[in-house]
């Protein structure tokens, strides 16, 4: 993990006294790390007594941040008066943060507004250069968090609890580092220190899911197929099973895990069809297969070993298309 500079961080600075106000925004259907940059991001605005609104599309889908989602607005207020700036985080290109102004008042309003961006994922492509992307880092939280300390100082213990939970649930509780990641442990070791508690933390990422969920993910094991001598499996979710077992609290990351065990596995893809006419996908992989590159073929991306995308089709007409993708691969 690389360590934000102090240009970068006086970049941030000048960012924040430049303007009067802010709209705080990260990418539709929101995980830990997202909220948690969205969070921290504010906290230090609080400092420099800086005006902000916290947006997000949602849906806020998964247990550990329904707790959240009353910090957020699903739609964004621009100013009339006075110097307006956006702060995206935690994805690097506007179409990502969703529909959260009408669509002409997104182009002609969002886009007029001057940009920063904080992001760590390697399909990041911003058009401005007000930006800190990182993909060396893993969780846009690590980054926020040494924002804070560079221009705030030693978080209170709230504001480290947050940005430990961003990092906790992007790096999968550290257990997706490798070799490089000293620095991570580093960062971890100072919010403990700023007052965090290890377990509770866990406790928070893992508990209180909902029964129905448990069913769900059984469901979803037995339907899963492998490809290319078993380097590949391939499960989905139906709009019938949403429709059933509810579409709260859903528990893709197990489901994730436990495939991903298998013996030969290299990649698991995981397809939900959302709507009629669109589907969401989830792709994880090992070491190796770089599933971020796949999932850009799709409009969505994301890291090396942990992408997704939003896309038009069904799930019958999305699985060989997938598997085209992954045969120049295997």
């Amino acid at each position: 993990m690389h360590l934000i500079t102090d240009k970068q961080a006086e970049l941030f600075k000048d960012f924040i006294q430049n303007h009067d106000s802010f709209i705080i925004a990260g990418h539709k259907e929101p995980d830990g790390d997202c909220v948690a940059s969205s969070l921290g991001t504010a906290a230090i605005l609080d400092h420099f007594k800086k005006p902000y609104q916290l947006i997000s599309a949602g849906p806020f889908k998964r247990t550990e941040i329904k707790t959240y989602e009353k910090k957020f607005a699903k739609q964004a207020t621009l100013r009339k008066t006075g110097r307006q700036g956006l702060i995206i985080v935690d994805c690097g290109e506007l179409k990502r943060i969703g529909d959260v102004l009408p669509a002409t008042e997104l182009t002609e309003g969002l886009t007029k507004l001057d940009t920063f961006i904080i992001d760590h994922h390697k399909t990041s492509s911003p058009e401005n250069e007000t930006f800190i992307i990182d993909p060396t880092t893993p969780a846009t939280a690590c980054l926020v968090l040494q924002l804070y300390e560079k221009l705030v100082g030693i978080p209170d213990k709230k504001t480290a609890e947050i940005l430990f939970f961003g990092l906790a649930t992007d790096t999968g509780y550290f257990h997706f580092l490798g070799t490089d990641s000293a620095e991570v442990f580093i960062a971890a070791a100072r919010l403990v220190n700023y007052g965090v508690n290890p377990r509770l933390i866990y406790d928070k990422m893992t508990s209180g899911k909902p029964y129905s969920t448990r069913k769900l993910l059984g469901v979803m094991l037995d339907r899963a197929e492998q490809y290319f001598d078993g380097k590949l499996i391939i499960s989905y979710e139906t709009m019938e099973d949403t429709h059933r077992l509810g579409s709260e609290g859903r528990d893709s990351d197990s489901l994730y895990q436990l495939l991903l065990s298998s013996a030969n596995t290299e990649a698991v893809v995981f397809i939900r069809q959302e709507t009629e006419q669109t589907c969401t996908m989830g792709f994880r992989s090992r070491d190796a297969i770089d599933v971020s590159q796949i999932a850009s073929v799709f409009g969505g991306g994301g890291h090396k070993n942990a992408a997704g995308c939003s896309t038009t089709g069904t799930i019958q007409e999305l699985t060989p298309k997938i598997l085209n993708e992954f045969k120049k691969i295997f």
